[in-house]
């Protein structure tokens, strides 16, 4: 017996998250080679390193959460709980404290 193809719009709208997030990482890489070019110190290494580590978040969570997104929708199951979001918001809720202190110390 064979499986019926999923609603596209469901599998459209999986895509268009997964695009979100792709773009989120790349900008926020983006972030990080202005920082390492623009500021100077031992703050810009810091600064760089938190975008980045921010990016691979974003980009590796976003591609997680996709691929388990797309087996549920396969499957007709319902849309699996992830965590990518939360992690993507700690990462740069991270990043906004290290640029605040490195405002304020600046």
């Amino acid at each position: 017996m064979s499986v019926p193809d999923p609603d596209v719009r469901f599998s459209l709208a999986n895509e268009r998250t997964l695009l979100a997030y792709q773009r989120t990482g790349v900008g926020l890489l983006a972030a990080a080679v202005a920082v390492a070019h623009f500021v100077e110190g031992p703050m810009a290494v810091v600064l760089a390193v938190c975008f980045v580590g921010t990016a691979v978040v974003s980009l590796s969570a976003g591609y997680r959460h996709y691929v388990r997104t797309d087996r549920a929708i396969r499957a007709g199951e319902p849309a699996p709980p992830g965590a990518a979001a939360h992690l993507l918001s700690l990462g740069l809720a991270i990043c906004t404290l290290v640029v605040a202190v490195y405002i304020i110390t600046a």
